[in-house]
């Protein structure tokens, strides 16, 4: 069975550890899209893990990990990672890695560029992460660049390399002192590719033969559904298809059909980056809020905007991802608030909308708040629903019916063990 892992709302929702969680369950676990953009954060008895490119299922050691081809990979920091995971004493080799071979290369002069564009925004900026992942997949649709395959051959590589380097510098002029030099970005490949060749593999052809062999299979994502680059809250959105939809074509089995979506949201809301955010909490609520819920983001340590529930959001991005079933992350962060604010609906131009706009009129919508009785207790030992306080059991239920989706899964802790089934 085919089962995606993805985001109901702008990222950051805890999906990591939903992964790691239920890995151990899965033959195969599949990172579909996005790149070293990535921040998943897993806590295991052997302390915290933050993986940027590597599957979430990597520290589950009977587990084969997948990096598709709708990844952009920087062969830079994923050598880095890998390196730095054995450090640590996880066991990585091609038995238990494979890299697509139709995955995207994102290269030092992505990240240029991607740094100076944002420089040049000012006050204007998306927020990007400056790790080039705007710059690689906008070359990836311009059929400008290097896939993880044609590593196999760099002498044939070369050529090709040459003109896409004379190509990106006549295109960034107006960036002054950007300029790539061909001889330096192909002894690059060469230092960091040659290592990850050995993982490199028709990932189309392993999946297919591992959904004959009836293996499960995990589709990982990584943002949330409001940073989709079709349906998210555009142009402040990642520049691939977070949507479980995707997951399939993104992992390289664009043929087979999802058997179930797991969708993950925060009992509350945060965002890292620029954009829309209509549920934001004034700047002393969210201090509060943000340092409770440790609300920093994984790849970039930026602190994230933080805000009440948001049922609008949430509902969208619930239709949006199509989840069967969802899991309700960090609930044990509200326990110290005497009434919890929940963003019921948004008001546009005076009037009232539980419909989630775009454009301009997300820009214009207000939050409408209610307030929920708060539990004022630690929750964290809670290991099933009948050990919670009432008022917090009431306010997943709440939850639960606003979205019109089912909660399986609670968590109450940020380590392996602290969460129950619904």
């Amino acid at each position: 069975m085919l089962t995606a892992v993805v985001g109901i709302n702008w990222g950051d929702e805890g999906k990591g550890r939903m992964v790691d969680l239920l890995s151990k369950q899965y033959d195969v676990v599949c990172r579909y899209q996005g790149g070293n953009n990535a921040g998943h954060t897993v806590v295991t008895n052997d302390g915290k893990f933050i993986l940027n490119l590597l599957p979430s299922g990597i520290l589950h050691k009977g587990t084969v990990n997948v990096m598709g081809g709708g990844m952009v990979i920087d062969l830079e920091h994923l050598v880095g990672e890998i390196a730095a995971f054995r450090q640590r004493g996880i066991y990585i080799s091609p038995d238990n890695l494979k890299i697509s071979d139709k995955a995207f290369i994102c290269f030092p002069y992505h990240v240029t560029q991607d740094i100076l564009e944002e420089e040049r925004l000012g006050d204007k900026k998306f927020g990007s992460t400056r790790r080039g992942i705007a710059p690689a997949y906008g070359d990836k649709y311009m059929k400008k660049g290097i896939r993880m395959g044609d590593l196999r051959n760099l002498a044939a590589v070369k050529q090709s390399l040459s003109d896409i380097v004379e190509w990106k510098n006549v295109t960034t002029k107006g960036y002054g002192d950007f300029h790539t030099n061909a001889d330096i970005i192909m002894k690059w490949l060469d230092t960091f590719g040659s290592e990850l060749i050995p993982y490199i593999t028709d990932v189309t052809n392993y999946l297919s033969d591992s959904v004959k062999e009836g293996r499960d299979i995990l589709l990982e994502a990584q943002l949330g559904a409001l940073r989709d680059i079709d349906y998210g809250i555009y142009p402040y959105t990642t520049s691939s298809q977070t949507l479980a939809a995707y997951a399939p074509i993104g992992a390289g089995i664009p043929g087979v059909s999802l058997g179930n979506v797991l969708g993950v949201m925060k009992a509350y809301s945060s965002c890292v980056g620029e954009g829309p955010f209509t549920a934001e909490m004034s700047d002393l609520d969210a201090s509060a809020l943000r340092e409770a819920g440790e609300e920093f983001g994984a790849a970039t340590g930026r602190p994230r905007r933080v805000g009440g529930f948001d049922v609008v959001a949430s509902r969208y991005g619930v239709a949006m991802q199509g989840a069967d079933e969802l899991a309700l992350t960090k609930l044990d962060i509200l326990s110290y608030f005497d009434e919890i604010p929940v963003c019921v609906a948004y008001e546009i131009d005076g009037h009232r909308t539980d419909r989630f706009p775009s454009g301009d009129e997300l820009v214009r919508a207000k939050p409408v708040y209610e307030y929920f009785e708060g539990f004022k207790v630690d929750i964290s030992g809670c290991r099933k629903a009948e050990d919670l306080p009432e008022p917090a059991l009431r306010y997943i239920r709440y939850i639960e019916k606003a979205v019109d989706c089912p909660i399986k899964y609670v968590s109450v802790g940020p380590k392996r063990d602290d969460y129950f089934v619904l």
